[in-house]
């Protein structure tokens, strides 16, 4: 396998579009099946965490519905003094500075209830990201062989972006209203219970639009949002081959593609929007007809005389701020059903469990372990392709400080035993061991300390050389990436840039040849010392003479370390202690290249097809 990535055909992988697509079906299928909010329930313990905020956003919160509220009983007092038999020529500047006092009362109160509501929904999914990021990081490549990267980041992105703007806004006009709506149904109990009784009758015919309409708008969310994260999939399997892309005149291929996913999710997201504005236009249409009809009951009963004008005004304001904070529930409860949505796929990413993890009882590696490796009757296939073992009763013994070659022809399984060995899979059987500690037992984060990795193509990071050779070890001093950097023949062309070592790279360092890039990669791995060195057609990507360079810079890394190199050209292994051939996940034969040349073998013939039994 030339592709530490793992070859479609080998390891079994679906398609990305069909993988994605039926990540996108079962993803629907059980949302689908959900009727409630319950997965923003993920948020609280997030909210637990910041107490402190919780409990002032709650009093400024309560404070801002009181003053709210408070209004009009200053507006009923100040009516009913004006409008009262005995209020001739008494002064009526003291009821409105009342009115004014509760006036500013409740703009400072709404203040810092902004505030401190606001403040905690973005602390909330600021944790929240982090979180799910460094969740993310956690999983095994098995889960990123059914769910495309592109759907991983739609769901870190876009659909946290959703929670965020109901934690930041919504929920503030939420709760606000919420507040509001009891407290005015309770004074209204107060001021005149006959009416209130009307009002009451009235208001299931206005919560009934949220409960027909919201799930249909929940689920129509839930929808655009797989659709959106199709599209954001294939945009980034296009622009990351975008130079292949254009190669093969496939622009226009490509935006038609990503058109149609962007097309689908609008005609989704427009039946969304159809469905919230029906269920706005319904909700405010019978909120503010029964206020109407009750105002006009209101009337009547004042000029009975069975009720004060001033208990009138107050009971017509505090219908006005019941039917007003009802309409705005309505409105805010269209983005919890969205939010709801979103957060239930971000909740499958939180509940997503890495098959490969430390066990409770991890077995330490030795301190001084020198990199003996053991690999005993292990047999793997991949998830995709149980059927297809890449791996077959496969016994290998490499010694501290063992230069191993393994060759074979694609497909033999080579790559394999570098991901076993980095416990990227755990084998269906038999064993693997480093320094004789079984590596199931063992913390995937303490082996992967003792291996040094340069695959065929070993991807970079945006940022300076010094930044991508400290990836390999961040307490590297800029003397160790120095040397590192000389050691791997990268110095002299990083010193030629124009800024040297920081000098900035670009995305993924593609300001960088292909062979420059590969000898960066291999500064990394040679910065970190560690007894292990794995080198999976390291030098594939080098002319002739950095070839050279770099073999012989490797040649000296190499001393004292155990090391497994994976090579297809037979001329970079010919100095390896011993060479094993591989086919059909299994060790066909093994020993120096000579041996193998006198044997006749797989070797022999693979020898010939490359340069010649003759030159061998």
């Amino acid at each position: 396998m030339r592709d530490f990535k793992g070859e479609p055909n080998v390891e079994g992988r679906p398609t990305a579009g069909a993988a994605l697509a039926q990540q996108i079906s079962e993803g629907a299928a059980r949302r689908a099946k959900a009727r409630s909010v319950r997965a923003l329930g993920r948020l609280l313990p997030f909210m637990a965490a910041h107490r402190g905020d919780v409990v002032l956003a709650g009093i400024f919160l309560l404070a801002a519905t009181a003053s709210t509220l408070g209004l009009t009983g200053a507006v009923r007092a100040l009516v009913d003094h004006l409008t009262g038999a005995k209020s001739r020529g008494v002064a009526v500047d003291p009821w409105f500075w009342l009115l004014g006092g509760v006036a500013i009362a409740l703009a400072l109160s709404s203040a810092l209830r902004y505030f401190y509501v606001t403040k905690l929904g973005e602390r909330i999914v600021a944790d929240l990201r982090k979180r799910t990021y460094a969740h993310i990081l956690t999983l095994d490549p098995a889960f990123f062989l059914a769910t495309t990267t592109g759907e991983v980041l739609s769901r870190l992105t876009t659909d946290i972006q959703i929670v965020e703007n109901l934690l930041a806004t919504s929920v503030s006009v939420a709760l606000r209203n919420l507040l509001t709506l009891i407290g005015a149904l309770f004074l209204l109990m107060v001021v005149s219970p006959h009416l209130t009784g009307l009002v009451l009758l009235i208001f299931p015919f206005v919560i009934a639009p949220l409960f027909l309409f919201g799930r249909r708008v929940r689920k129509l969310t839930a929808a655009t949002q797989d659709q959106f994260a199709q599209a954001i999939g294939h945009a980034g399997e296009t622009l990351d081959a975008l130079e292949t892309v254009q190669a093969f005149g496939g622009e226009a291929a490509g935006a038609a593609r990503f058109g149609a996913a962007v097309e689908a999710s609008f005609a989704t997201s427009l039946r969304r929007m159809t469905a919230r504005a029906i269920m706005t236009a319904a909700v405010i249409g019978l909120v503010f007809g029964g206020v109407v009809l009750v105002f006009w009951l209101g009337v009547h009963a004042g000029l009975r005389g069975d009720l004060s004008w001033g208990a009138l005004f107050q009971f017509a304001f505090l219908s006005v701020l019941a039917a007003g904070s009802t309409g705005a529930l309505g409105e805010t409860w269209g983005d919890v059903q969205k939010a709801a949505g979103a957060m239930e796929r971000v909740s499958e990413l939180l509940s997503a469990k890495p098959g490969i993890s430390a066990p409770a009882d991890a077995r330490p590696l030795p301190a001084d372990g020198a990199g003996d490796i053991r690999f005993e009757n292990v047999t793997f296939a991949y998830p995709g392709r149980p059927d297809l073992p890449a791996l077959d009763g496969f016994t290998l013994h490499v010694a501290p400080g063992e230069r191993v070659a393994l060759v074979g022809p694609s497909g033999a399984g080579k790559s394999t035993v570098l991901r076993l060995l980095l416990r990227f899979y755990d084998p269906q059987s038999g064993l693997v061991t480093v320094d004789g500690v079984n590596l199931t037992r063992a913390d995937p984060q303490a082996v992967r300390t003792r291996m040094a990795l340069v695959s065929q193509d070993s991807p970079l990071f945006s940022g300076s050389a010094t930044d991508n050779i400290r990836f390999g070890r961040a307490d590297a001093d800029l003397e160790a990436v120095r040397l590192a950097a000389q050691a791997a023949q990268a110095d002299v062309f990083l010193d030629a840039l124009p800024q040297g070592f920081d000098t900035p790279l670009g995305e993924r360092a593609r300001s960088l040849s292909g062979g420059q890039r590969q000898r960066l990669a291999i500064a990394r791995a040679l910065v970190r010392h560690a007894p292990i060195l794995l080198l999976d057609e390291a030098t594939s990507a080098l002319d002739a003479e950095n070839e050279r360079l770099v073999q012989s810079a490797l040649d000296q890394a190499m001393v004292g370390h155990t090391t497994l190199v994976i090579a297809h050209r037979l001329a970079t292994v010919l100095k390896a202690d011993r060479i094993v051939v591989m086919d059909g996940g299994r060790v066909v034969e093994q020993g120096t290249h000579q041996t193998l040349i006198r044997q006749g073998g797989l070797y022999a013939r693979l020898a010939a097809l490359q340069f010649g039994v003759s030159d061998a």
